[in-house]
């Protein structure tokens, strides 16, 4: 509860910024509470007019009930004005805050570091962006002001009660705190059902994300049914939480009302025996029944949006604490980059485990020559990704140190340490736009010249030009309408463009046939040219011209040299190139 209470808090930081906005709603907001509380006395007038005209044989005043009937309408006429303008002022307050919110959100998303995302299904957290989100902004627009219309409302009906009859408004209030304890009873047991409901609903987001990406896979082993049963597992724990947050949080709303029916009753009662002593008139107990509804219907307001509210506060929750997560910092020191970059690459002594308990990387040490291609090979698990994690800074080394040109990257920013690099990733990653504008994603002030060379240097080129549009052509949201191979050449053209100090290449023939894996290496001799290069691959036969190879296995380099000298030594990596090959005639 505390949690949540200070989530709400933090809110007023995204709604200060529209405060002037923000008062004047609320502003209008009590002028209308004020006229409608206002409405019922003077709507009394005339029934007691009417009662003491005929009570004294005189006939009705029709003027004075003319003027109130004229007060009635121009009363009503502000009323509605006072309610249109603070929803106005409160639906701009409110997409603004929000727009900001979604804003840092995104900004923060940015700065999260590669561990965050390892950790956490791409679905939850954008559950967290987009349901999270929708949830507190319905939750503002459409019940701050019914909740400050409900609670001035009854401050000011009450007040009124005890203007007309202090007896009366005594046992009118009563039902009050009765209403306020039944309401708190039943949310302090329904709030852990509403944080239950918006977790599954990440979950559930979470699960679907993950296997319509996969969709294809899942057809092809036939795992329909394994998977529906564990959609099936998700979406009944939603809606198990759904129910019992539903379920709690409705019967606030009968309760409620039965302790206003109860206080009808009773006024009803009373009142009348005022009417007959000549203390009250008929007028006043028809507005007085009227102020009872009037603390009833807010009662009954604030009961119904008990869940809106409830879902709201457990989504502000789940949205602070993303935007609270550690940040990887990209600027977080001051060490210049040299003028030039030559491209030496030294591991001193260097020491990384994802979990301390399971150390990874021990004592991993290694030099790296301008110019020169380092092929990183071993069986899977041997740290050889994780390596490049450790270089482009995605993670940062426990002990020992990553330097280039004799600069410990940690010295230096993160943003100017991946500036040096440009990287081929196993899983090729486009986005929906032109094919164009994807390879110029590597250099967004490219021009369409740079673009056409870096596809040539690429080997692409060709591909494109027969695609319908050429380098127009829409990639689609899942970039299905290219093959595997045609979005590898098109991230190496981006790496291309980008012009990198530093290459590394993870597994970037790994899903490409024999021609286009030889296109890939064509291109890539020219790009490598001059440039300091890793490059990480099973093929062993697409490194034998690499100036190092470093053999992993564990965490550690167990053997280093080039092609011809490892073979020669009859260690691990002749193991690893020779099983290559006798698989591959197995396989023929």
């Amino acid at each position: 509860m505390k949690k949540s209470i200070k989530s709400l808090k933090r809110l007023w930081t995204y709604i200060s910024p529209y405060k002037v906005k923000f008062w004047l709603a609320v502003l209008f907001t009590v002028g209308s509470v004020g006229l409608n509380v206002l409405l019922p006395y003077v709507t009394g007038l005339p029934t007691t007019e009417i009662l003491k005209n005929v009570l004294k044989g005189e006939g009705i005043n029709f003027p004075y009930i003319m003027k109130t009937i004229i007060a009635i309408l121009a009363i009503t006429v502000f009323y509605s004005a006072a309610q249109y303008f603070s929803v106005v002022m409160m639906t701009k307050v409110v997409q603004g805050a929000m727009k900001d919110l979604r804003r840092d959100i995104a900004e923060k998303i940015n700065r999260l570091p590669v561990s965050y995302f390892d950790t956490h299904q791409q679905g939850e957290v954008l559950s967290r962006v987009t349901n999270d989100v929708d949830a507190l902004s319905n939750a503002l627009q459409q019940s701050f002001i019914a909740i400050v219309t409900a609670i001035l409302g009854i401050v000011m009906a009450v007040t009124m009660m005890f203007v007309l009859n202090i007896q009366m408004a005594l046992m009118s209030i009563l039902m009050i705190p009765a209403s306020l304890f039944i309401s708190r009873f039943i949310v302090s047991k329904s709030q852990k059902y509403f944080q239950g409901q918006q977790n599954a609903l990440g979950d559930l987001n979470g699960y679907v994300t993950e296997h319509m990406t996969g969709f294809n896979v899942l057809k092809l082993y036939g795992r329909e049914k394994e998977t529906l049963e564990g959609f099936k597992e998700v979406s009944h724990r939603l809606s198990r939480y759904g129910f019992k947050s539903a379920f709690i949080s409705g019967l606030m709303m009968p309760l409620v009302q039965l302790t206003s029916y109860l206080a009808y009753i009773a006024i009803a009662i009373t009142g009348s025996f005022f009417i007959i002593a000549g203390s009250l008139t008929i007028g006043n107990l028809q507005a007085f029944i009227q102020y009872i509804w009037q603390v009833n219907q807010p009662m009954g307001q604030i009961t119904q949006l008990a869940a809106v509210l409830q879902s709201a506060s457990a989504s502000t929750t789940r949205i602070f604490e993303i935007l609270d997560e550690k940040e990887e910092r990209l600027n977080d020191v001051d060490q210049p980059l040299p003028e030039v970059i030559e491209g030496h690459v030294v591991f001193d002594h260097v020491a990384f485990s994802y979990d301390p308990a399971k150390p990874l990387i021990k004592d991993l040490s290694f030099e790296v020559k301008p110019g020169q291609t380092v092929a990183i090979v071993g069986p899977t698990g041997a740290g050889k990704t994780t390596l490049i994690n450790l270089l482009m800074r995605f993670y940062d080394v426990n002990s020992g140190a990553i330097k280039v040109d004799g600069i410990d990257t940690q010295r230096m920013n993160r943003s100017d340490v991946r500036e040096i690099f440009g990287m081929v990733l196993q899983d090729a990653w486009l986005y929906h736009d032109t094919i164009g504008e994807n390879i110029r994603f590597g250099k967004l002030d490219a021009t369409d010249y740079e673009v056409v060379d870096a596809a040539k240097t690429a080997n692409v080129h060709h591909f494109i030009k027969t695609m319908p549009k050429g380098y127009e052509m829409e990639i689609d949201e899942e970039a299905s309408n290219v093959s595997l191979g045609q979005k590898q050449l098109l991230t190496i053209a981006r790496a291309v463009i980008s012009d990198p100090k530093i290459l590394i290449l993870d597994e970037a023939t790994s899903s490409v046939d024999t021609r286009l894996e030889a296109l890939i290496q064509k291109a890539m001799t020219r790009v490598m040219k001059g440039r300091t290069s890793f490059v990480i691959a099973h093929r062993l036969s697409t490194i034998r011209d690499a100036d190092l190879i470093l053999v992993m296995n564990q965490g550690e380099i167990i053997e280093q040299g080039t092609h011809d000298s490892l073979l020669a030594d009859g260690g691990f990596y002749e193991q690893l190139y020779n099983s290559q090959f006798n698989e591959e005639a197995d396989y023929e």
